[in-house]
């Protein structure tokens, strides 16, 4: 259960929901892009689409994070919570941030690693690493491990909001989710 605090919890900014809300559809589409491939046989038109897809929402995320993380140093939110809730919101959100900036990079270089084009848009850009097979499998693991743990670390974000919501009844979620009532 969350302690009382000395004052309310600061209102997030509208660019702040915007952004919230457009990070997770994007993290939806990237992880939605990976699960659907295995339904096609490899080299086929679909699956590889799927997969060109993935890398570049997977860059938009990377993108966008640091515009968000920018916005958030700009506008500092006030002293850090003290209460156990607080902290462990914190903990997430900050497992999250590394999560937004760490996968695209290492699909970036298991990309580069691999010796493929990263796509971006119409773009590609350039490798981050040289063709190497040992160390593209070593990051393809990692990669896969932190989607994995990407998957619980999102799931828990909302779990937390949802039993903010209808357990502890406070304005956690209503504060992200205008119109909620």
């Amino acid at each position: 259960m969350a302690l009382p605090t000395d004052r309310p919890a600061p209102p997030f900014s509208r660019f702040s929901i915007v952004m919230h809300w457009l990070m997770l559809a994007l993290l939806a589409a990237v992880y939605a892009c990976i699960e659907l491939r295995e339904f096609y046989p490899r080299g086929s038109d679909v699956r590889e689409g799927l997969k060109t897809w993935h890398f570049m929402l997977g860059l938009s995320v990377f993108v966008l994070v640091w515009i968000r993380l920018a916005a958030r140093a700009l506008s500092p939110r006030g002293p850090a919570p003290r209460t156990w809730s607080g902290v462990l919101a914190t903990v997430v959100h900050v497992a999250l941030y590394i999560l937004m900036v760490a996968m695209p990079v290492m699909g970036w270089l298991l990309l580069s690693a691999e010796d493929k084009a990263v796509p971006f848009f119409g773009l590609t850009l350039p490798p981050l690493a040289a063709p190497d097979e040992v160390f593209a499998g070593r990051i393809e693991n990692l990669h896969t491990t932190v989607g994995a743990v990407g998957y619980w670390l999102i799931g828990f974000h909302a779990a937390a909001a949802l039993f903010h919501h209808y357990v502890l009844r406070d304005p956690t979620l209503r504060r992200m989710a205008p119109g909620l009532p």
